[in-house]
């Protein structure tokens, strides 16, 4: 694994605990996410997931999607393996949604996106945005993977 002494994870995981305010009032960060690129959603209560990643890699000058669609973090750097992903620059996209999903060909779909964190037995640790609201590691099952990229 290669040493890195500062990464967009490490940014993304100083925001870690960043929550959607229920109701009326909005989180003032997760509105400058949704906001990095264009004038999107007012409200921090819509899937914002790929915000939070356009806005980390827009601070560190790194190639984004410019857009709130999970999957086109698929056009986005250079493909990895799972086994050989690393937290740091890696980038884990996955379907989401009840039932059989589309696969990676299929960028009109639903899905989610962040910062690969590890493995864990059968899960693919993830942090990103809005998960559970707000950012945080979360386990999903390495079957809902449809790809990973490197961005620097």
């Amino acid at each position: 694994m290669r040493q890195r002494l500062y990464s967009p994870y490490q940014t993304l995981a100083a925001l870690y605990g960043t929550t959607e305010v229920a109701g009326a009032r909005d989180n003032p960060l997760i509105l400058a996410m949704l906001q990095t690129d264009a004038k999107w959603p007012e409200h921090d209560e819509v899937p914002w997931c790929a915000a939070a990643m356009n806005f980390v890699c827009k601070l560190w000058n790194l190639p984004r999607t410019r857009t709130l669609a999970a999957r086109d973090w698929l056009k986005v750097g250079e493909p990895v393996r799972l086994a050989d992903a690393e937290p740091g620059f890696d980038v884990v996209v996955l379907a989401r949604g009840t039932g059989v999903q589309p696969g990676p060909e299929v960028f009109d779909a639903p899905g989610h996106v962040g910062f690969y964190a590890g493995l864990e037995g059968v899960n693919v640790l993830v942090l990103g945005g809005n998960q559970g609201n707000s950012i945080s590691i979360e386990p999903y099952n390495v079957n809902r993977v449809l790809g990973v990229r490197r961005l620097a």
